[in-house]
């Protein structure tokens, strides 16, 4: 069984934010995801209302996005 959960590392422990009863005794693996930096939108040649359409239009593939097996494509070298 492979499953994802988020979590909060607070004072040395691993703090869920859902249970995983079926997961007592399991072995886990941890991967730590650090804050996103702020995006400079000027940088980007765009301003906040246009981020924010962007941001609507795009919401509409975020689900598939999010599939695992999506997590292929991060491997691929840049162009």
């Amino acid at each position: 069984m492979v499953k994802s959960v988020e979590g909060i590392y607070r004072n040395g422990r691993l703090e869920l934010l859902q249970p995983l009863d079926e997961a007592e005794g399991s072995r886990v693996i941890v991967t730590l995801v650090r804050p996103a930096e702020p995006v400079d939108l000027r940088q980007r040649g765009i301003d906040q209302s246009q981020a924010a359409d962007l941001g609507h239009r795009l919401a509409r593939f975020a689900e598939d996005w999010d599939r695992p097996e999506m997590a292929a494509y991060d491997e691929l070298p840049p162009r």
